[in-house]
């Protein structure tokens, strides 16, 4: 029987939920983990960055500088995984990629201090973080191009909103592990022992992860790449499309890590709010990011990627720094504060969700792996990476207190500029691109055959 047009887009049968959750699943324990990190920033730089005499600033710069450090090698870790996810297959790279961050987060919990070992403690520590942003910089373009090219026509947006939402899942998982040591534990216990817990409750959740991609299917567009699969794009095609959607995603890079990992330490050390206090915001910040993700990735199937995005860049350019001045605010009440940082979170869920789907159209089959988690990893390197270094250090040097308000509206209106600017591949990428017609996910750029 001859396969109709949705048939022949995701190998006669409709994605299945099993393809959605070994996607998604290697990002909530990417996520969970950087969330950890985040979260347990303070007590991370007292038993890894601060020996005797050390001021507890210097050490959070320096937590923040091996964190950074970590996202620089995920460029690496796309380029080479992506290359092998679109030579041999999406299947085993997640395979490898999962398996390679499970061991490196549970190391983490299982580290010597600083009190221990001395200066070894914060190398082995920045080694794992390497590792980890090597797996990071390969998960992304594999899961997202899994879970797009499982996806029904008229429904990338949807799919790859998974992605996104999964992340907010791994955020609010780590916080809610921190947030409940916090409350069973004393402070004491907390930086003694209680924060290795989060690390090492990433071993179960791999093994689960690996599990579910054991069992996964290879990808029907990949399976069903005609004989010109092999044949080279033109460089300069490939560099401007990578580097647009680098352009395109560094707000919600920036205002995402500004407003959801990076807010914990902001709030202790420049407002100088309890560990409690900083979690529970984070939590708010976090739900409101998970509520408009899985919506805005919907509304982008309907009205296109980018207004969507463009709505949620300019909100964070117009709202960043009323935000904040809110939660500085003395007089403010405290539903009023909590308001505002769901609000925060809610606006990067615009962006978030139909992200992983913009990128992902901008890039044929056959270099779809390597050149959306590039873009992706690129950004996050910068702006995402880089973000507690440079907030944490600039609100040190000018003691303005806004500074991650400026950060993120920067960031983001950025990004509204490469919004709309056009792909390289218009037009130009033949059989090897996306194949519904009519599908009105990014009018003008996502690549088409009729």
């Amino acid at each position: 029987m001859e396969l109709n047009h949705e048939d022949r887009a995701t190998g006669g049968r409709r994605p299945s939920v099993r393809a959605l959750a070994a996607g998604s699943v290697g990002n909530f324990i990417e996520w969970y983990e950087f969330g950890v990190y985040g979260y347990f920033a303070t007590v991370i730089a007292e038993r890894f960055f601060t020996p005797a005499g050390g001021g507890s600033v210097e050490g959070l710069v320096k937590t923040y500088a091996s964190f950074a450090l970590a996202f620089f090698f995920r460029p690496v870790g796309a380029a080479l995984f992506g290359r092998l996810g679109d030579r041999i297959g999406r299947r085993p790279v997640l395979i490898l990629v999962i398996s390679l961050m499970t061991v490196t987060t549970a190391l983490i919990g299982a580290l010597p201090t600083y009190a221990t070992v001395g200066v070894l403690a914060p190398w082995l520590l920045t080694l794992l973080r390497v590792l980890q942003g090597l797996s990071a910089g390969g998960e992304f373009g594999g899961a997202v191009a899994v879970m797009t090219e499982f996806a029904p026509p008229g429904r990338r947006g949807l799919y790859g909103a998974w992605q996104s939402f999964t992340v907010a899942l791994g955020l609010l998982g780590g916080a809610g592990v921190a947030a409940a040591l916090a409350s069973v534990l004393t402070e004491a216990e907390l930086s003694a022992w209680g924060w290795r817990v989060p690390f090492l409750l990433a071993l179960p959740m791999g093994v689960g992860a690996l599990w579910l991609r054991l069992r996964l299917d290879e990808t029907p567009r990949f399976r069903e790449q005609g004989p010109d699969a092999a044949e080279v794009l033109p460089a300069r095609q490939v560099a401007w499309a990578i580097a647009l959607g680098a352009g395109r995603v560094m707000g919600w890079a920036a205002a995402g890590y500004a407003f959801l990992v990076v807010l914990p330490s902001y709030l202790q050390t420049a407002l100088h709010a309890t560990f409690r206090e900083a979690l529970t915001a984070t939590v708010l910040a976090n739900l409101g990011f998970a509520a408009t993700i899985i919506p805005a990735g919907l509304l982008s199937d309907r009205i296109g990627r980018r207004p969507v995005m463009l709505t949620g860049a300019g909100l964070v350019v117009v709202l960043a720094v009323p935000l904040l001045d809110v939660l500085q605010s003395g007089g403010t009440s405290t539903p009023l504060k909590g308001l505002a940082v769901l609000l925060a979170g809610a606006v990067v869920g615009l962006m978030a969700g139909p992200g992983p789907a913009l990128l992902a159209e901008m890039f044929p089959t056959r270099v779809r792996c390597t050149g959306l988690g590039l873009a992706y990893a690129l950004s996050n390197a910068v702006f995402s990476g880089c973000a507690g270094l440079i907030i944490t250090e600039a609100v040190k040097r000018t003691g303005n207190v806004d500074v991650p308000a400026y950060y993120a509206a920067a960031a983001c209106a950025v990004s509204m500029l490469a919004l709309f600017k056009s792909t390289a591949f218009n037009g130009t990428a033949g059989k090897a691109g996306w194949t519904d017609a009519g599908d009105r996910s990014d009018v003008g750029d996502v690549v088409r055959r009729h």
